[in-house]
């Protein structure tokens, strides 16, 4: 089965090691996206604000790989705090809402105090996008 990595050009990809996602047969395994805007190389101290630019992270990501967010099947959402999970339950609701992948919301200590969350997605490439992608 081929093996495909997908990496967004970050330096901390680089510098730990890692893909951004990684494209198995049909399924993308994406790694947590946090609400960094790197076009910019800030975080907002808003969890809300975090919430959707990690979203349009992870969106980002699965074009590259071939998908999109209608092709999630799971999420995986890392919380600083559990008050974040509730701020930030109609922002899911709004990308994810129609979509229903399955979701685990845990409570975790993040590598960096500023991000208040993270999100992990597994998609299946879309059968739409694979006459273009390799």
């Amino acid at each position: 089965m081929e093996k495909k990595l997908i990496s967004t050009g970050s330096t901390f990809e680089e510098e730990v090691g890692y893909s951004r996602a990684v494209r198995v047969g049909d399924f993308i395994f994406l790694s947590g996206c946090t609400g960094f805007n790197y076009e910019i190389s800030e975080i907002s101290d808003d969890a809300i604000e975090q919430c959707e630019q990690a979203i349009w992270n992870i969106k980002n990501a699965l074009q590259m790989s071939g998908s999109d967010l209608e092709d999630v099947v799971r999420t995986v959402f890392y919380f600083s705090d559990p008050f974040v999970f509730n701020e930030c339950k109609p922002v899911f609701k709004k990308h994810f809402g129609n979509i229903r992948p399955t979701l685990t919301a845990v409570g975790a200590q993040l590598h960096d105090k500023r991000i208040k969350l993270e999100i992990e997605v597994t998609a299946i490439w879309s059968k739409k996008d694979r006459s273009q992608s390799g």
